[in-house]
């Protein structure tokens, strides 16, 4: 056996037990359609003289992670949608009308003098002054919330409470008064707490929200939309089961056609799907009904290019050549094809992750994915499987190739 083709063998094995290891190791993320959760879909409303620019939603798209990633949720999801629009994805999560609070509330958090008829005067200071927010409690085990501020907000903090000693100094949360003690010293240090009726959950979910900072823009809810954990458990059911209908049917088709180099070809089709999930798993990226459709397409992708290149053997194996040789110009004739034809879906695969969002992008991202495993697998670990096979059990009858009256 020739040292090229030793290397070829060992190149194969690494990478399939490589990806039999990434995909057995890390499960794979599901996205919101197979593991249930909530859609919201926010439009960006900017105030009169507010302009709304990519740096502008750049950072509320930022402020938005920070709130999400209070939430303590895990694969989630926030992308932006045209030119001000963000859909925000939040799989497994249960309470929709608390993800759906902490996302839309502008959390604007303002320092004014309350005045004795009660009215409000000018902002003094805001929230973006804070430097972190935390649940506490007061003597009688309320809940409240202490705040930091940093250096710059602590200066401002101790000189508006010197100027405004013996007044009240109202605390905002979105023009809602939490709270207002009366100034009876200077507060150095820029440390205080907001005390009102919070309950425990209500606090931590206000901590987090200026921990995340108000939103530099005001976004309003579109759609909200709840996805049931049991949907996706059926999707999944039912993709599984399409999924071992179609790949138990090319078995058989491939078998009962092609002989030994369908059975290779079967081998081959596991090894892609290994690859493919592995590949998944590399990037993080995150499976949804739309992705699994990518999948099971680059299957049949993954079939016909091995398809192709058997109708070549055949052709070569009819002429009176030997199977080696025959495999070896089989392979050599189909390339040409299976590139022309994997090139022109990439082209596209390609315009729609550009174009697209969403699961049009999940879409094409497993498809691009599906259709290079399927290269590989249909180019190299097919090749070094065939000729594994033939050289191992010395094989030479056409018959064993799908050619009848050989």
């Amino acid at each position: 056996m020739r040292k090229g083709y030793m290397y070829r063998i060992m190149f194969v094995a690494i990478v399939v037990l490589s990806a039999a290891w990434f995909t057995v190791t890390k499960p794979v993320k599901l996205g919101l359609d197979l593991k249930g959760g909530v859609y919201v879909l926010l439009e960006a409303k900017p105030e009169e003289g507010q302009k709304l620019d990519n740096e502008a939603m750049g950072r509320l798209i930022e402020v938005l992670n920070r709130r999400v990633n209070g939430l303590g949720v895990s694969e989630s999801s926030v992308q932006k949608v045209g030119d001000k629009r963000v859909m925000v994805e939040l799989p497994g999560i249960t309470d929709t009308e608390q993800a759906i609070d902490m996302i839309g509330k502008t959390a604007l958090m303002e320092f004014k003098i309350q005045n004795a008829d009660g009215t409000l005067g000018e902002t003094l200071l805001t929230g973006g002054a804070l430097k972190s927010a935390a649940v506490s409690y007061d003597n009688l085990g309320r809940p409240q919330i202490s705040f930091e501020m940093t250096l710059d907000g602590a200066a401002k903090f101790a000189e508006i409470t010197r100027n405004n000693i013996g007044k009240q100094l109202a605390i905002t949360m979105d023009g809602v008064i939490q709270t207002a003690p009366r100034i009876n010293s200077e507060i150095a240090g820029g440390q205080g707490v907001i005390t009102g009726n919070y309950t425990a959950e209500e606090a931590k979910n206000t901590a987090s929200l200026l921990n995340a900072g108000a939103l530099p823009v005001k976004a309003e809810i579109l759609e909200t939309r709840s996805v049931g954990a049991t949907l996706g458990d059926e999707s999944i059911a039912q993709s599984e089961t399409a999924g071992i209908i179609a790949i138990g049917l090319i078995a058989v088709f491939m078998m009962v056609f092609y002989r030994l180099p369908g059975l290779v070809a079967n081998l081959a089709l596991v090894c892609f799907g290994l690859i493919t999930f592995a590949t998944l798993n590399f990037f993080d990226a995150t499976l949804t009904l739309p992705g699994i459709a990518g999948i099971i397409l680059s299957v049949g992708m993954a079939v016909d290019a091995n398809v192709i290149i058997f109708e070549r053997i055949k052709e070569e194996l009819r002429f009176g050549n030997t199977v080696m040789a025959s495999i070896e110009a089989g392979f050599k004739k189909a390339f040409s094809t299976i590139m022309d034809s994997n090139i022109t879906t990439l082209i596209i695969t390609t315009i729609l992750f550009t174009l697209g969002t969403g699961p049009v992008k999940g879409f094409a991202v497993t498809l691009t994915i599906g259709v290079l495993a399927s290269m590989f697998t249909a180019i190299t670990i097919t090749k070094v499987l065939l000729r594994g096979f033939t050289m191992l059990f010395k094989i030479d009858k056409p018959s064993l190739f799908g050619v009848r009256g050989k």
